[in-house]
């Protein structure tokens, strides 16, 4: 009767993990990096064992997450349910649980900056649809004396000039953007 009970519960708390494991992924589907808090956490295993693995962890510097039991796991570039096939596959392989469910999921905003000739230079919260029109629209719009003509994305060490007023003729054109980038807005020289 208790094994029962016991197994029920296990199922049904797999069951919310899963569902919630899977908002998490779609939610914030970007390639995780050095500097990361995540949340982890671990389900189809004996209860003993969820505390001992289920926490936070940080991306240390060279892009793993250490785990109890199995030590470094590679999580830098790759995306949260990547992390999550990984870190099953290598319990699994290495035979110390036999069905794992791990979520995973990044505990803080990532964040695109907007400065210069913008009415409200601020960081906008990243959400996977956030376009460039998107931020500076966010940011309050471009000043009156802004130069549309030569924003700067600045990405990865990398600069990308882009004449928002082509972009606005095809919509299709408007750069995507990703955690972590800056974006400038210069202003006009007339």
């Amino acid at each position: 009767m208790n094994v029962l009970r016991n197994t029920s519960i296990i199922w049904f708390l797999i069951a919310i993990l899963i569902c919630v494991g899977a908002g998490v992924s779609r939610a914030d589907d970007v390639p995780l990096r050095s500097g990361d808090q995540v949340t982890i956490r671990l389900a189809g295993v004996p209860s003993e064992d969820i505390s001992q693995v289920s926490g936070n962890y940080t991306v240390d510097g060279v892009g793993n997450i250490n785990l109890p039991y199995i030590g470094k796991i590679h999580a830098s570039g790759l995306r949260q349910a990547d992390v999550q096939n990984s870190i099953e596959g290598v319990y699994k392989s290495r035979g110390i649980y036999s069905a794992p469910i791990v979520t995973v999921s990044v505990q803080f905003d990532r964040l695109v900056d907007i400065e210069g000739d913008v009415r409200s230079p601020q960081r906008v919260r990243y959400t996977p649809d956030l376009t460039l029109l998107g931020a500076i629209s966010a940011a309050g719009g471009f000043t009156d004396y802004a130069d549309q003509t030569k924003v700067c994305i600045l990405r990865n060490g990398g600069r990308t000039f882009v004449n928002v007023k082509k972009v606005r003729q095809n919509l299709e054109a408007d750069p995507a953007m990703q955690p972590g980038d800056k974006v400038s807005v210069p202003r006009s020289f007339w």
